[in-house]
């Protein structure tokens, strides 16, 4: 006896339509509650400190030291995102930066001193251009000779660039001596605008500017060039990307410069925010990157960027509203955070 076919089991009809090829798979839905934690913040401390232009003063104050963390903290984000580098000695490019800026800031005091903005700020730039070029060149010579033999073995990372970085710390005060060096802040950036009783410091507000530009030139660069396709490509399968034709190893080396590059120009705005320099600015400040780095997600620039201005405004709260807290607060942030995501804020490369 012939078998038949069940009607469930029938061909589909002629007349239905074929699957489309190009149809766009369905987007992911964006996580939205890390971006909504600095605001938040923000307005649930206003009714407790009680005074709005208090209030401000502190926000604004809070934001530019986030910016300047967030911009020293970047380059190391970066390269562990990317390269899977745990760099312990990033706070030596902070420190070198700062320092090779006095080549240009110390001789050239007398412009500094001129109530002219846009000398100022030409000053200023020259500056930052060498301590990022110098900073740069470090940290390629760095990769070459320290980082590459221990590609893949995070141990052997940590304590080699450790290494590296008190090495750092003494030739520095070889070169510039183991004196504090002053470090004062152009005239036409002293002082503060004030908006109604709110006192906003000109130098906060420019930190403000330069962090927002370096977090989206990052983004654009990561997100929207062939050079950040290349370089995420790379991470994900460098033997597919080498097989078309890249040197990947070329643009991870590229990706440390720049990493160092930025910790140069983190150095500059914090020792222009402290007003002096010295050889162990880059380690003291290696406790603070760590713990925005760890927040953020390791390897997001997007979480380094909320974690560090998370950081930074809970700091300035916590220390106007109870000074005791704020030697801890820090902590108690990193703590509240991974309690709600263990990974941080983004996981790595979202951000």
């Amino acid at each position: 006896m012939s078998a038949t076919l069940p009607r469930a089991a029938a061909l589909p009809k002629a007349d239905a339509p074929p699957p489309q090829a190009d149809t766009p798979l369905p987007a992911a839905p964006r996580d939205i509650a890390p971006l909504l934690l600095v605001p938040a913040i923000a307005l649930l401390v206003l009714p407790l400190v009680g005074s709005f232009p208090t209030w401000v003063t502190l926000t604004v104050a809070g934001l530019a030291m986030g910016m300047m963390i967030f911009i020293m903290a970047s380059g190391l984000t970066l390269v562990f995102g990317l390269m899977n580098v745990l760099n312990f000695g990033h706070g030596a490019f902070v420190s070198v930066g700062a320092f090779a800026a006095t080549m240009v800031l110390l001789p050239m005091r007398g412009w500094l001193e001129m109530d002219s903005l846009l000398v100022n700020l030409g000053v200023l730039g020259l500056a930052v251009t060498v301590a990022m070029l110098v900073t740069a060149l470090l940290g390629w010579a760095f990769e070459r000779v320290i980082i590459m033999p221990v590609y893949g073995q995070h141990l052997k990372q940590i304590l080699i660039t450790m290494g590296g970085m008190i090495v750092a710390e003494q030739l520095i005060n070889v070169i510039w001596g183991a004196e504090t060096i002053a470090l004062p802040l152009p005239t036409s950036l002293r002082g503060a605008i004030f908006l109604g009783d709110a006192a906003i410091e000109k130098y906060r507000l420019v930190a403000v500017i330069v962090g927002l530009v370096v977090f989206v030139g990052m983004f654009l660069l990561l997100n929207r060039t062939k050079i950040g396709l290349l370089i995420r490509a790379g991470v994900e399968n460098g033997e597919m990307v080498e097989s078309l034709g890249y040197r990947i190893r070329r643009l991870f080396v590229g990706v440390f410069a720049a990493g160092s590059a930025l910790a140069g120009l983190g150095g500059v705005m914090w020792g222009l925010y402290k007003e002096t320099l010295s050889a162990a600015m880059g380690g003291e400040i290696m406790i603070m990157i760590f713990i925005v780095i760890i927040i953020g997600g390791l390897g997001s620039v997007g979480g380094c960027f909320i974690g560090a201005l998370l950081m930074a405004l809970v700091a300035n709260y916590a220390g106007f509203l109870a000074p005791k807290i704020a030697l801890v607060s820090n902590i108690i942030l990193m703590i509240a955070i991974l309690l709600w995501r263990p990974a941080g804020l983004y996981s790595k490369m979202r951000g």
